[in-house]
């Protein structure tokens, strides 16, 4: 099973409002970088690629 480091969004600004993603246990975890040992969000990846696949035909 891969597990990845914690990644940064792209498109997190510099004011610290920021999103990090990882592969972990079969799927794709989501934090709040500001908040690092609270709670994160789980999907399984094929629901996270339509997630962003659907973003980005809305130009987001």
């Amino acid at each position: 099973m891969l597990n990845t480091r914690w990644k940064k969004s792209t498109k997190s600004g510099h004011n610290g409002a920021c999103v990090e993603a990882r592969l972990f246990a079969g799927a794709v975890e989501v934090r709040d970088s500001k908040n690092i040992e609270g709670p994160t969000l789980q999907a399984p990846v094929q629901e996270w690629a339509g997630l962003i696949a659907a973003t980005k035909l809305r130009g987001h």
